[in-house]
């Protein structure tokens, strides 16, 4: 039963992406999309009109902005932050390899944890 309700679901998102990003949109501009994740400011420069590209863009800079709070909290709590930001250092890594596949592969989905908030509109 929840494997299909969660189908229903991937069904109901694939569709509302469809209708916020245009299939054009994703194809052109999918490759500045995942190059995001390395410079979270290049689709807004390559591609400013692009919705897809700015969704990646938003994506990438609150992952950018985890990392840099979370390494400053971290290395100012002694010994306990300092064992722990090993651990933050590759959950961020993580988060950021799923959006580079999600921005290549043509998918507008949300990081987990992070990706509900919007800075870049």
């Amino acid at each position: 039963m929840t494997e299909q309700n969660n189908n229903l679901e991937n069904q109901g998102l694939e569709s509302i992406q469809k209708d916020i990003y245009t299939m054009e949109d994703i194809e052109k501009n999918k490759t500045m999309a995942g190059l995001s994740y390395f410079l979270f400011f290049l689709p807004l420069i390559a591609c400013p009109e692009s919705r897809y590209g700015k969704f990646h863009a938003n994506q990438a800079l609150l992952l950018l902005i985890t990392g840099i709070a979370g390494n400053v909290i971290l290395g100012i709590i002694p010994v306990i932050g300092w064992m722990l930001m090993p651990i933050f250092g590759a959950g961020v890594l993580i988060l950021g390899i799923m959006g580079l596949i999600n921005g290549f592969g043509g998918k507008a989905k949300q990081l987990p944890l992070i990706g509900k908030f919007t800075i870049l509109k």
